[in-house]
């Protein structure tokens, strides 16, 4: 399952079933979980650490060096979870000790091909980046975000759980959870309902999640004063607290 021209250093450690291609070269301190496919032609730097059951496809770039010109050569990290799909010419950065140390994927994601995540990103689960979309470094996207191709992301940004940025988005400050968001600059347009009514949310939480957003965003009543009058939702939904603190905690401010 290991190509006869694929090279492979000593130190890598491979788990069971792994598939390594055509001209693929595994460098220094690698590790990668069991039943693996990793296409030709794709190079994996380490110190990095990639879960079970990914697909890498051929060309990516993986665990290479942060582009920062504070980086002198430090050991950092790359850490990649469980049953991602890594397509043609995806780079996946290592993280700064300026920064977090690592950069941090998690589960189930979809990089679709030219995609670029930086240095000290954290990358949550069942995310989807579509072609050419481009994280630059210390960005945060949350679970089951979704960016449009040619998306940019400013560094530092974050991007809440289940976002939906549009096609060729500029973001370059936070996009609230469960919004969708989209121009250049990117502007926030509204609660994603009907993306969300397909995920399952009730009717009731949907309103709950439009009227947070009305109130904080939207209206001219203080930020004080908008969380006083969703203090009952707050207590009755989980995923409005999130919204409100996301959006009274952001310290890039809120892409209107």
């Amino acid at each position: 399952m290991i190509h006869a021209s694929a090279i492979i250093d000593p130190s890598a450690k491979l788990g069971e079933n792994v598939s390594v291609g055509a001209f693929t070269i595994i460098g220094a301190n690698v590790t990668i979980g069991d039943d693996c496919w990793i296409g030709p032609h794709v190079v994996i730097s380490g110190p990095t650490v990639i879960g079970k059951e990914n697909k890498i496809y051929q060309f990516a770039s993986i665990g290479e060096a942060p582009q920062d010109l504070k980086y002198a050569g430090e050991s950092t990290l790359l850490e990649v979870g469980d049953r991602n799909v890594i397509r043609e010419y995806v780079t996946f950065n290592r993280g700064t000790i300026t920064g977090l140390g690592k950069t941090s994927i998690g589960s189930d994601n979809l990089f679709m091909a030219y995609c670029h995540v930086a240095h000290d990103c954290i990358i949550g689960s069942h995310v989807i980046l579509a072609n050419a979309a481009s994280l630059a470094g210390h960005v945060e996207v949350g679970d089951h975000a979704i960016l449009g191709g040619f998306t940019l992301v400013h560094q530092f940004t974050q991007i809440g759980n289940q976002a939906f940025c549009g096609l060729g988005s500029v973001i370059t400050q936070d996009i609230p959870p469960f919004a969708t968001a989209s121009g250049n600059r990117a502007r926030t347009i509204g609660i994603n309902k009907e993306g969300l009514k397909r995920k399952g949310f009730s009717v009731d939480l949907i309103r709950a999640l439009h009227k947070s957003f009305r109130l904080l965003l939207r209206s001219r009543l203080s930020r004080d004063e908008a969380m006083l009058e969703l203090q009952p939702l707050i207590e009755q939904y989980p995923d409005v607290e999130y919204f409100t603190k996301f959006i009274m905690n952001s310290k890039r401010g809120i892409s209107r």
